[in-house]
């Protein structure tokens, strides 16, 4: 049972930035693909941002130019830098792992609110 632990969240002002984490249990770059989904009060659970193990990266239209994922070797962890944050990006923000047996996982996700 692969393990992620998500850090980082926080409170930040329009315009600010944050940087989250997700650490795994197993190495980051045996993984098939990492994403970062977000989910806000009373919405669905959206995709944000995709890492595959080739390292190619996606983003969705909203973050495009804003947010960037990593990985980090050193770390073991898969990262999101957020810059000039606004207050729709307000949510819990949740890290998921495809194995190489197509088997998925999440963390225990990680607050963001943008105070505008």
């Amino acid at each position: 049972q692969v393990q992620l632990v998500e850090s980082g969240g926080g409170l930040v002002q329009a315009g600010g930035s944050l940087s989250l984490s997700c650490a795994a249990s197993g190495s980051i770059f045996a993984f098939n693909v990492l994403n970062w989904y977000r989910q806000a009060p009373g919405k669905l659970r959206e995709l944000v941002a995709v890492i595959t193990r080739g390292g190619s990266t996606n983003y969705a239209d909203f973050v495009k130019g804003r947010f960037t994922i990593s990985r980090s070797a050193a770390k073991n962890t898969v990262n999101l830098q957020m810059n000039s944050l606004k207050p729709e990006d307000t949510a819990t923000y949740y890290c998921n792992a495809e194995d190489i047996f197509r088997k998925t996982s999440w963390g225990q996700g990680t607050q963001v609110t943008v105070s505008s």
